[in-house]
């Protein structure tokens, strides 16, 4: 449709990773607090090593959903299409993870004390990838995560859908699926300058979306968090799944 912006509109390459997690991930925010709790009651639920691939669908600079799955899986490709965000998390992973992220690890860690003792150690199973998650093929993995993706590159709603049936589709039929979602994202700004495109979605689109391509689907979310800047969300949208 004319004036909606669609994911290859948009020079990914200039994401603001500094400005991204300046106003989101330089502190342990209740928001970020409470996805961490809902994605670690998901791993519990799975066996130590239990899984043998899993991937983080559009990993961006976040190292914290990275972080979760350690004790449970083998290994996690990070695909991610941003440069900037690549070499950053290329960064990370060769130099070790900026302090701040200390505080993400050690709540994880309360939550599930099978990760690894140190920051370093939860990501060392971490691959990069840099590459556009809509080559990722299908039924290559046992898990997938997807945090603030699909919402956050495209103002179509149809795009959206594609994206999430995507990311339903990576994992093998009967594979763990595990995602967060702005609540009513509308096009938003990150800096002074820079603006980039939102779907908005709810429980109920959400749950439309994946109840056909999914079992045991849990579709939860938590109110809009007020220490983080204000984007024009209205909270967070959780999501747990078994792909069909």
């Amino acid at each position: 449709m004319a004036g909606r912006t669609f994911n290859d509109d948009v020079d990914w390459d200039g994401w603001p990773v500094e400005s991204y997690l300046a106003e989101n991930y330089r502190e342990l925010h209740p928001s970020d607090a409470a996805v961490i709790a809902h994605h670690s009651s998901c791993y519990r639920e799975l066996a130590a090593g239990g899984v043998a691939r899993a991937v983080e669908f559009g990993a961006g600079p976040n190292l914290y959903p990275l972080m979760l799955g350690a004790a449970v899986c083998r290994s996690v490709d990070a695909v991610e299409a941003g440069a900037a965000n690549v070499a950053y998390l290329r960064r990370q992973l060769a130099h070790g993870p900026d302090a701040s992220w200390a505080p993400f690890h050690a709540l994880a860690r309360r939550l599930d004390p099978r990760l690894p003792a140190s920051c370093a150690a939860a990501l060392a199973h971490v691959r990069v990838v840099h590459g556009d998650v809509r080559a990722v093929p299908e039924g290559g993995y046992g898990l997938a995560s997807m945090n603030f993706v699909a919402e956050g590159i495209t103002e179509d709603f149809a795009e959206f859908s594609e994206l999430c049936a995507r990311f339903a589709r990576c994992v093998e039929p009967g594979g763990r699926l595990i995602a967060a979602f702005m609540e009513n994202m509308p096009t938003y700004r990150i800096g002074a300058a820079t603006v980039w495109p939102g779907c908005p979605v709810d429980v109920t689109a959400v749950t439309s979306v994946f109840a056909p391509l999914t079992r045991q689907l849990a579709v939860t979310r938590i109110d809009a968090d007020p220490t983080l800047p204000d984007y024009g969300d209205s909270g967070m949208v959780l999501l747990s799944a078994v792909a069909r």
